[in-house]
């Protein structure tokens, strides 16, 4: 086959030199798709596609205009495709084009999108992990090292976890949208098999070298300095996963690295661990249905920046433990919720606001345009505006809030809002290549050239006039097109006394055109000035826009003092309009919520408020009640008021005094997983171990029907173990929900649980759920009641009654055949839990003839039994015990299996 030649040619040689899966290159006023990538983006993104020849062969060819290409961009990468782009420049032989970026999730600039897009780093794996000292001395290098870069934005951190649920624990709290896997992470398979199937992130390898701890330490010492680095809390896989993602933004062709002007540590002992199970049960950013409205943060954010709506997200996936950071943010929210006027002031200035840490990201990449200068310009007013209604209220001002708009340096920050305002165009155009970018004053040398550019603009707009009056001629106008370039058009009724240096260039129907050596030199004049104006302008532009990047570390400053002034103000519209109250915060073991709320569900319903106490003596709430009466809401409204207290925000209450956590821990629902080879009792019972494992004695532990997923009797002893150990082994203040009423006789054992329910009223055969939480157990469950509340057929409901009433009576249950008229009593022994045999309506033996109560038990049975009577539940492991139960079930089941 003949090979293609000429921009095809061109073009295929570019794809083949790069490893992304489509290529855009520019061809003049537009970026071009040939072969099997212009079919693929006519698929993706509806685009026509034609053809083109080369060298004979037809080749499919697609293309998008050179200003619309970032939103196709943006589509191809949110469906996964890695695109190159390649753009054109001017040699002395004519055009050529290189590949200057490739574009990924990771390094979309171009994004409309509020919140953060992180590009990940994963080091290390847990069979290697390390007890020795890091090779700074400074921590013990963990098994797992991280890195999160938001090349949008410039942020920089970098984490560290024990083992591969804390790694996971990390990626769910930043929800990546790249994650680069370093060589060992490579065969983790549950980590890869999570970000696969957990998070809708793309996984891209990297080259292994980028993360060889040398190299990488060398590129983040380059980044930050070497000073800063070697203060940084955390090991050598951290740092490796640092230098990685700064390879591979460097090599993608991003631009961004001069964002990147500050790394920090992110440690999970300064924030409350949150485990991506919790963070998905507590319906944090995302529903169970995957929906935005309904969260809790949806519930709050009352932002008006994009940059404070993606810092109030990250406070509320990342609490925080330091009561004095609390305290500061407590006190904000305070004295901007009694200062109504003055927040409404400071909402309407942060209006005015545009996201300055994604501007300074495109300074430095060279792709910010005049009207984003003009949105650095207007947002940097904004802070002394803001500034200004701070130190204007006495409330505002004798509160944080007054520190944090100074912590910028309000001095630079003005002079570079000067600077932008004494050179931008009031409205300048969308491209920084026409010209007219600039006013007059901003440089000598342009208006010199304005000036005389001017000049002649003007004598070229008064010369139909002059021509008129100095020839006697009527019907003259003067203009100027691509064709002819500057004419004078006389109409053919006056064309024939025009004077003799008149040139003609061309008749049309009514008129003709002209021109003159004068109007020729005057166009090679003005021509001359335009092409020398735009150079000077795109010149001092670049110089501009340099200027505007080397301040990204100040931009960024501005950016987040506005973003936590307009976080806090949100907390605070949201307090004061739902009558929610600053909780007392401290270092004890006290939780007391008195009159507590669910913040998502009184948004849409009659709430009825609760009570909840916890302390040293009191620390295990077993929680009973009927299904649908509010167990669940009323355990997850703790944890949410909790939650939301130390992100220092107020809560849904009538007063809270709360002893900080240092971790929130939820098994709530079952979550198949039968895709992965993970039934519902699988996953219910590692989503127990991981609490088991992680949680301390200062955590908040919320369990709900624990081992309903198995057999009742296996339930009740996993359930019961659990119980136990928490009890007993962490004392971690828990609230557990239970249908098995068996546990509450455990608060008559153990000293720190006690037994709270969900009331319900039942008269006349009716059944109301009250909603309100009271002191003792539950004696009903009113399963059906429930099932005739979700619609069950009348004809079942009313033989459950039935079969349920000769269960509590201990009585035999008629089991009516379908093709027999007569009832056939099935015994169900309650005491094993296992159906003895039937026996006809007026009988007492069995089918076989043999007496209802003289079965043997076969010899695995006793063995079991035996092997059971041994164990010491109170001091066997949960997890231990799970599995002598699974091999227990195994074995009985076999036996059965066998006769």
């Amino acid at each position: 086959m003949t090979e293609a030649t000429g921009i095809v040619g061109e073009f295929l040689s570019l794809k083949a030199g790069t490893d992304a899966d489509v290529l855009a290159m520019q061809c003049g006023d537009f970026y071009e798709f040939f072969g099997d990538d212009a079919e693929l983006v006519g698929d993706e993104l509806d685009l026509k596609v034609t053809s083109k020849s080369s060298q004979g062969q037809s080749y499919p060819m697609a293309g998008v205009p050179l200003d619309d290409l970032t939103p196709y961009l943006k589509a191809l990468v949110e469906r996964g495709y890695r695109v190159a782009v390649a753009d054109q420049y001017e040699t002395d032989s004519g055009h050529a084009r290189e590949v200057v970026r490739v574009v990924t999730p990771g390094t979309l600039l171009e994004t409309t999108d509020a919140d953060a897009q992180y590009l990940t780093a994963v080091v290390g794996d847990a069979a290697d992990s390390s007890d020795g000292r890091s090779a700074r001395g400074s921590s013990t290098d963990a098994a797992y090292g991280l890195a999160f870069a938001d090349v949008t934005t410039g942020r920089f951190l970098v984490a560290e976890a024990d083992d591969v649920d804390g790694a996971l624990t990390e990626l769910y709290r930043f929800d990546p949208v790249e994650v680069l896997p370093g060589p060992d992470a490579r065969t983790d398979d549950r980590l890869l098999e999570t970000v696969r199937e957990r998070f809708d992130a793309t996984l891209s390898l990297h080259e292994t070298e980028a993360f060889a701890p040398k190299r990488a330490a060398h590129a983040v010492r380059d980044q930050f300095g070497a000073e800063t680095v070697d203060r940084l809390p955390v090991g050598e896989r951290a740092v490796a996963a640092a230098g990685a993602v700064l390879s591979y933004v460097e090599e993608t062709g991003a631009g961004v690295l001069a964002s990147m002007t500050r790394v920090q540590a992110h440690h999970g002992d300064d924030h409350v661990t949150l485990d991506a199970t919790t963070q998905r049960n507590l319906e944090l950013t995302e529903t169970m249905q995957g929906e935005r409205d309904g969260t809790l943060f949806a519930t709050i954010d009352h932002t008006e920046t994009s940059a404070g709506r993606r810092l109030l997200k990250e406070w509320l996936c990342r609490p925080r433990r330091s009561l004095e950071v609390l305290e500061r943010r407590q006190e904000s929210v305070a004295a901007l919720a009694s200062a109504a006027l003055a927040r409404d002031e400071l909402c309407d200035a942060l209006g005015a606001a545009y996201d300055l840490a994604r501007l300074a990201s495109k300074a430095s990449h060279g792709s910010a345009d005049a009207r984003d200068l003009i949105a650095v310009r207007e947002t940097l007013a904004v802070l002394p505006a803001v500034a200004e209604v701070i130190a204007s209220t006495p409330d505002l001002a004798d509160s944080p809030l007054s520190e944090i708009v100074d912590r910028p340096d309000r001095a630079a920050a003005r002079e570079l809002r000067e600077t932008l305002e004494t050179a931008i165009a009031a409205e300048p155009p969308s491209t920084v290549t026409q010209g007219e970018l600039f006013q007059r004053g901003y440089d000598d040398e342009l208006d010199d050239l304005i000036d005389r550019h001017e000049a002649v603009r003007e004598w070229l707009d008064s010369l139909a006039d002059r021509e008129k009056r100095q020839y006697g001629l009527s019907h003259v106008t003067v203009d100027r097109n691509r064709t002819d370039g500057y004419y004078i058009q006389v109409g053919k009724s006056a064309a024939d006394g025009v004077p003799d240096h008149y040139e003609e260039i061309k008749t049309l129907k009514n008129s003709k055109r002209f021109t003159t050596d004068e109007l020729e030199a005057k166009e090679r004049e003005i021509l001359r000035l335009e092409e020398q104006r735009g150079d000077l302008e795109y010149d001092l532009f670049e110089e501009l826009r340099e200027d505007v990047a080397a301040g990204a570390e100040l931009l960024q400053d501005v950016g987040r003092a506005l973003a936590t002034v307009d976080a806090l103000a949100s907390l605070a519209t949201h307090a004061a309009a739902n009558r929610w109250v600053k909780p007392e915060l401290h270092r004890g073991d006290r939780l007391e919520i008195d009159q507590g709320r669910h913040p998502v569900v009184e948004q849409t319903t009659e709430f009825v408020p609760n009570d909840v106490g916890l302390d040293g003596e009191r620390s295990f709430l077993v929680v009973t009640g009927p299904n649908m009466s509010g167990k669940s809401t009323y355990m997850r409204q703790v944890a949410c008021i909790v939650l939301l207290a130390q992100i220092g925000s107020f809560v849904p209450a009538r007063e809270a005094n709360l002893g900080l956590v240092d971790g929130i821990f939820t098994r709530v629902g079952a979550l198949d997983e039968l895709a992965q080879g993970r039934s519902t009792f699988m996953v219910e019972m590692s989503e127990l171990s991981n609490i088991l494992h992680a949680a301390t004695e200062e955590s908040l532990v919320i369990l709900d029907e624990v081992g309903r997923g198995t057999a009742t009797y296996d339930g009740i002893s996993i359930a019961w173990a659990a119980t136990e150990y928490l009890h007993n082994e962490i004392a971690a203040k828990t609230l557990f929900a239970t249908h098995y009423h068996e546990l509450t006789g455990l608060a008559e054992t153990l000293p720190r649980v006690a037994n709270v329910h969900v009331a319900a009223d039942e008269r006349d055969g009716d059944v109301t759920f009250l909603r309100t939480v009271r002191e003792g157990p539950t004696d009903r469950s009113y399963g059906v009641h429930v099932a005739e509340l979700a619609g069950v057929p009348d004809p079942v409901v009313d033989r459950a009654e039935v079969v349920l009433e000769r269960l509590r009576e201990e009585k035999a249950i008629e089991a009516k055949g379908s093709s027999s008229n007569e009832p056939v009593q099935t015994v169900f022994d309650l005491s094993s839990g296992q159906f003895r045999g039937s026996v006809d309506a007026d009988g007492g033996k069995r089918a076989d003839g043999s007496a209802a109560d003289d079965t043997p038990i076969d010899p695995e049975t006793e063995a079991v039994l035996a092997d059971l009577e041994s164990v010491d539940v109170t001091r066997t492991p949960p997890v231990e015990l799970v599995a002598k139960v699974q091999e227990w079930q195994d074995r009985l089941e076999g036996d059965t299996g066998s006769h």
